[in-house]
């Protein structure tokens, strides 16, 4: 069973079992640790999953978090996650809460509050060893999206990387609030979003009667503006579903044939890049890795060297697909779904690395 299975799994439990979820402790039983296992944790480990983790904090003594994930650095386990549950009914709030006082004293990078339906992950965007105060991922188990499991496959502990992780926490953070302000403002509108597209429209005073006026018009003119896209779209996938070759004329084929496509270098292909750096970067420094565009594929190279390919992204057809390279040089072409995937094949690209010398 595949990782995007477990959660959906577990998340089917969530909503089967809740109503008989009583306590805290049974939360983290039925919910949490579970959670922690599809993770790849062993929660009976303790060189993994630390229970009831201390850590003193000044005249604080003795004060705990509920788990600490470690992870092994330079022989010596440290605490890479730590974890402050509540029972499910319970809303999630930082307020006062140990996460925030832990997480500038121990070498957790990243902060995870939860009720077992609810996971809110953070970390130190805004200021270093500073808990930010709001959360840059937020798992709803009762409501599952593909984009989410992606991002939670990341805190697996065959593709914990600290790096890779933040790398995207930011764009992550910032785009999941601007979703919920939208959200909110086409559900609701505020005066000043009201205001800013009326003026554009409507030249005269703006009093409390036009003011109530616009608003509905604003509300209902998005609403039809996004049935029309809507509409457009399934219009166009029909029409192009009912198009035939014939349809094209030979002038037209035989110009898309002689048209050069420019290479154009995808945020996908520049993600994927920075994945293979990330992979490399414990025995490699990230500036020899580079990448070179073309038509057809997205070269990765050591020193920037033709002659010493690490892997090629095909990421321009319906399905992507990465090439490796074993010890002969010879090309090998693996499907993946995701960019997450690539990290399923970071040791054939460790093995690359090594033809060239570097272990």
């Amino acid at each position: 069973m595949d990782f995007k299975d477990q959660i959906k799994q577990l998340a089917e439990r969530v909503s089967r079992l809740k109503d008989s979820i009583q306590t805290e402790e049974a939360t983290k039983n039925a919910f949490i640790m579970p959670f922690l296992n599809a993770l790849g944790y062993d929660v009976f480990n303790p060189f993994e999953v630390v229970p009831e983790f201390i850590s003193d904090i000044g005249t604080k003594k003795g004060e705990k978090v509920d788990y600490a994930i470690m992870r092994e650095v330079n022989g010596q386990p440290e605490p890479c996650m730590l974890i402050e549950c509540k029972h499910w009914k319970q809303a999630l709030t930082l307020h006062d809460n140990q996460l925030l006082r832990y997480f500038h004293v121990t070498k957790a990078r990243f902060g995870v509050l939860t009720n077992g339906v609810i996971y809110q992950f953070f970390t130190d965007l805004e200021a270093p060893n500073r808990m930010d105060e709001k959360p840059f991922l937020e798992i709803n188990m009762l409501d599952l999206r593909d984009n989410q499991i992606e991002e939670l496959k990341k805190f697996h502990k065959s593709y914990f990387d600290v790096d890779s992780i933040l790398s995207t926490a930011s764009e992550l953070k910032y785009t999941n609030q601007l979703k919920v302000l939208i959200q909110n403002e086409l559900a609701s509108p505020s005066e000043f979003f009201v205001r800013h597209f009326a003026k554009q429209v409507f030249t005269g005073q703006m009093n409390a009667q036009r003011l109530e006026y616009f608003t509905g018009l604003v509300k209902k003119s998005f609403q039809q503006s996004f049935s029309d896209q809507i509409k457009d779209r399934l219009t166009t996938a029909l029409t192009k579903e009912q198009e035939t070759p014939a349809a094209i004329s030979v002038e037209v084929a035989t110009s898309i044939e002689k048209r050069e496509p420019a290479v154009i270098t995808t945020a996908e292909e520049l993600e994927g890049f920075y994945i293979v750096r990330a992979i490399l970067r414990p025995v490699i420094s990230p500036e020899r890795i580079v990448h070179r565009d073309a038509q057809s594929y997205f070269a990765i190279l050591l020193d920037d060297n033709n002659r010493k390919p690490l892997c090629r992204l095909n990421f321009n057809g319906q399905k992507k697909f990465i090439t490796l390279f074993d010890e002969a040089k010879k090309e090998v072409r693996q499907e993946i779904n995701s960019l997450n995937d690539i990290f399923d094949h970071s040791e054939a690209l460790l093995s690359t690395l090594a033809t060239y010398g570097i272990n």
